[in-house]
């Protein structure tokens, strides 16, 4: 991590001592909660959706400097982490990644496109002292007798990386399932989809005996629900630590949207066993709480002063008494936001802030890596 940005950063003593307190108590936080990196001996990925990382399409945004400091730090505390819905547009995950130093890299893939896909893109940012990248990527394209219905492949590009820590061979695919509706069609197209990556994923996996990581946002109710059985149905299992533990993962911590799951080479996917193993960290019990809103006052009038600019321009521009109106009545709204403390409170809580976070919470899992012992007594007496 780059901590010597923040004298750069934050020029002011009071708001840098704000921040860097912010820092020290979200570091603590971390390593009670998340498993040490053991050199050699263990590995920690993590899944995470950052919700539209960064571009502030919206118009809730864009994020503050602190925040980018707020999730390197996050990020810095597990080695191989699966992000959601970066942006097209990669100059902040840029600022993120320098942030994060000069040991972190990333693989992203193209934008998404179409009205489904969002223009997002999904990326891994990984430790390259803990984690090497085996020259090995790429999009599944499902095959024309798999396309969900109305011949259509997924609305978000799954995306598939090989990569090595310590014996551990693996890949990892990463994926942001279509949402779509609580029920009907909408509903039957995001179980659709996780039927068809997981049931890709498990028969690619018997034909070359990988180790295979399946994670990311599935969008998932519930452990008990269709969403999870579509995962568990089709050849995949959830980690014994995350089962045992279930955790929402949204910010409200109603829902469990994200989720890792796997298929095994025989005996090389050896999981941790600690008590923190496996989680959630819900880091609004540390960064932009409740009673952090007077910290953010000045930026969230700011935000909605921004708001209100493409409705003025449209006012300008008007020629009819009912758009005028309706452009008025909504730069009104921002206005009348901005004087409603108890309002703007919970804008604040419920909207600006996972603009500056996210609206999801990071979820990871710790395997073992060190095979060595059991090499060396398959080579002591060879068949």
């Amino acid at each position: 991590m780059r901590y010597y940005t923040l004298k750069l950063n934050f020029p002011d003593t009071d708001e840098r001592a704000r921040v860097v307190q912010n820092l020290l108590d979200l570091k603590e936080a971390l390593d009670k909660q998340v498993p040490a990196k053991e050199f050699n001996e263990n590995l920690l990925i993590s899944t995470w959706n950052i919700r539209d990382f960064d571009s502030n399409k919206f118009g809730h945004g864009p994020r503050l400097t602190e925040s980018l400091f707020y999730l390197a730090e996050i990020i810095s505390h597990y080695d191989l982490v699966a992000l959601q819905e970066v942006s097209q547009d990669l100059g902040p995950l840029g600022q993120l990644m320098y942030i994060l130093g000069e040991d972190w890299d990333f693989i992203a893939t193209d934008v998404t496109e179409g009205k489904s896909g969002n223009r997002e893109r999904m990326a891994f940012l990984y430790d390259q002292k803990r984690v090497t990248f085996r020259k090995i990527a790429g999009e599944i394209v499902l095959p024309g007798e798999d396309l969900l219905a109305g011949e259509q492949q997924f609305a978000r590009t799954p995306f598939t990386v090989a990569f090595q820590s310590g014996w551990f061979r693996f890949s990892l695919c990463t994926v942001h399932i279509y949402y779509g509706a609580d029920s009907g069609d909408g509903l039957d197209r995001r179980i659709r989809e996780i039927e068809q990556i997981a049931k890709f994923l498990a028969e690619r996996n018997e034909k070359y005996n990988e180790n295979m990581i399946l994670l990311g946002d599935f969008n998932i109710v519930s452990p008990e629900h269709q969403t999870m059985k579509a995962l568990e149905e089709n050849g995949f299992q959830v980690p014994a630590k995350i089962q045992e533990k279930p955790t929402p993962t949204n910010m409200f911590q109603t829902k469990y949207y994200d989720q890792i799951a796997y298929k095994e080479k025989k005996g090389e996917m050896r999981f941790a066993e600690h008590d923190n193993s496996a989680g959630v960290f819900n880091y609004y019990d540390i960064v932009f709480r409740s009673n952090q809103f007077p910290d953010y006052r000045k930026d969230l009038i700011e935000t909605l002063t921004r708001r209100q600019r493409p409705y003025r321009e449209k006012l300008e521009r008007a020629r009819s008494e009912k758009s005028k109106a309706e452009h008025q009545e909504a730069i009104d709204k921002l206005d009348a936001l901005k004087m409603d403390q108890e309002a703007l409170q919970i804008y604040y809580l419920e909207d600006w802030r996972t603009f500056q976070m996210s609206d999801h919470l990071p979820m990871w899992i710790e395997l073992r890596i060190n095979f060595s012992e059991d090499y060396l007594k398959k080579i002591q007496k060879p068949l």
